[in-house]
């Protein structure tokens, strides 16, 4: 994971003082790296001058009686989180993103989310950490929950300025720092194709999946699997050489055009095998990374119907390659959107918790990129190996205790001249987000490497049933997954990982 040290760049020491909700409001994407939608988003506040620290965001729950314990898990994941780091949260900023329904507008968001936003404050006071600002942004407009003067807090909501004119914008503009469009058009490119471009896709996988088992249970794995990353390197190869285009939808559809239905469905089955995966994972840096990130985009688009959760693996590295060139709201929303699909892939849940932590695994990048150059008989990465390469001993839980790097992160504090209630602050502009090269450059850099779960794959064999079946265990089938996903020994995560997986934990 690439992060900024304090002598990257000569505006890693500018300050730039937040005043007013509306600033506050504004800097969120760039504490981000995204525009949130349909999110709930808390930033520790620090010290007297209330200096920015981790930041959580989760997405919202459409169901009403999860509020009370969503906002409870939350708030102790940060403020927990935070403690875990050496730094006590001594005040907290709310944000819920949400655009309007159809027929609804932002005033009504802002009230049918106001119970939410309580709750959210009860959850932090009871851990003794107030909100300082609790502000609903919906419609191109804010609120703040906590401001009684309609003076400056109007009923109908504030407009949010103009992109790119505010301070912050400014600021981070000069340090060369861009937001990546919003998270729904960030998790689009990674979602599965709809119905007329998936035709055929499905028939596809089955004859791939069929195929690749009657050849496993012949014996003939290790010739699958070097024939899957002889594909595998076939396609990034195809991928590289095509043009760069500069407008992302595009982009996905010209690659989406480049793979054939049965060579991208051989490859999607061959990476359930997690040594496959894990030798695929090495194609992390360099000129590799780009085309690679768009090779797994593309084969996340193609697990469709029953084939659903085989995105996990091109998903997973998706997020690898994206976190190991320094793209790492990317990272968030691939690995996300993995253990969304399957709350229970172990690569995803260590690459997410060492993204949550701030894990340095570059003892891990070197170890995949001596084995790609390896020869010999490969074995798989297991998460002994991410313990032992991120220099720290496992807790109790099974994770590193690594601490963040306090020079990662934007710095904005209170502008001591501020009332209690008001959420503003200095921000460092060239530390909020680390700069990622487009998907069609060279982002270089460096990130953390695979972990895998067994030596075998999960799904290598019959088609899983429609409507959540188990089948028949067998090699690769559902059921057989499920059966070998926590061998006895291996190590358990943090509780607020396993209770709700996808939430995004900075620990900046």
């Amino acid at each position: 994971m690439t992060r900024h040290n304090a002598a990257s760049s000569p505006f890693d020491q500018q300050q730039v003082t937040l005043s007013s909700p509306a600033e506050l409001a504004d800097a969120l994407p760039f504490l981000l790296g995204f525009h949130p939608d349909d999110s709930v988003v808390l930033v520790a506040l620090h010290g007297a001058q209330g200096r920015f620290g981790g930041r959580l965001r989760l997405g919202i729950p459409e169901a009403r009686e999860d509020w009370p314990e969503v906002s409870a898990e939350v708030a102790e994941c940060l403020i927990t989180g935070s403690e875990r780091r050496g730094a006590r949260p001594d005040g907290i900023v709310l944000f819920l993103c949400q655009d309007p329904s159809p027929g609804e507008s932002g005033r009504q968001v802002m009230e049918r989310l106001r119970p939410l936003a309580q709750q959210l404050r009860v959850a932090c006071g009871n851990h003794e950490v107030p909100v300082l600002e609790a502000l609903c942004i919906a419609d191109r407009r804010f609120w703040s929950y906590c401001c009684p003067d309609r003076r400056c807090c109007p009923e109908d909501g504030t407009p949010l300025g103009i992109p790119g004119t505010s301070v912050m914008a400014a600021a981070a503009t000069f340090a060369g720092i861009r937001v990546r469009g919003t998270l729904r058009e960030m998790e689009a490119r990674l979602a599965p194709l709809d119905t007329p471009r998936a035709e055929g896709l499905e028939t596809a996988l089955d004859e791939a999946a069929a195929a690749m088992t009657f050849r496993i249970l012949d014996g003939d794995r290790a010739a699958v699997r070097r024939q899957t990353l002889d594909l595998l390197s076939e396609l990034l190869e195809r991928l590289r050489s095509a043009g760069p285009v500069t407008d992302r939808t595009a982009a996905d559809l010209r690659d989406d055009a480049l793979l054939g239905a049965e060579e991208a469905a051989a490859a999607i089955i061959g990476l359930q095998d997690h040594e496959t995966r894990d030798e695929a994972a090495a194609w992390m840096e360099g000129p590799d990374a780009a085309p690679a990130l768009r090779l797994w985009r593309a084969l996340a688009r193609r697990c469709v119907g029953a084939y659903a959760s085989h995105a996990s693996a091109p998903l997973t590295l998706a997020g690898w390659v994206a976190l190991s060139s320094g793209d790492e709201p990317a990272a968030r929303v691939a690995l996300g959107r993995a253990l969304k699909t399957d709350p229970d892939y172990l690569f995803a849940q260590l690459l997410h918790h060492a993204c949550n932590e701030g894990v340095d695994l570059e003892r891990l990048r070197r170890h995949l990129r001596r084995r790609h150059g390896d020869q010999t008989p490969r074995t798989t990465v297991h998460p002994e190996s991410v313990r032992a390469a991120s220099g720290g001993s496992a807790g109790p839980d099974g994770a590193s205790g690594s601490r963040a790097n306090a020079a990662s992160g934007c710095h904005p504090v209170l502008d001591p001249g501020a009332g209690p209630e008001r959420g503003v602050g200095t921000a460092d502009p060239a530390a909020a987000a680390a700069p990622a090269a487009d998907d069609d450059g060279d982002p270089g850099g460096a990130g953390p490497t695979a972990a895998g779960d067994t030596a075998s794959g999960r799904v290598l064999g019959s088609r899983p049933r429609r409507g959540g079946g188990r089948g028949t265990a067998g090699p690769g089938s559902p059921r057989e997954g499920r059966d070998r996903r926590r061998p006895q020994g291996r190590p358990r995560l943090p509780r607020q990982l396993r209770r709700r997986p996808g939430a995004d934990e900075s620990t900046r």
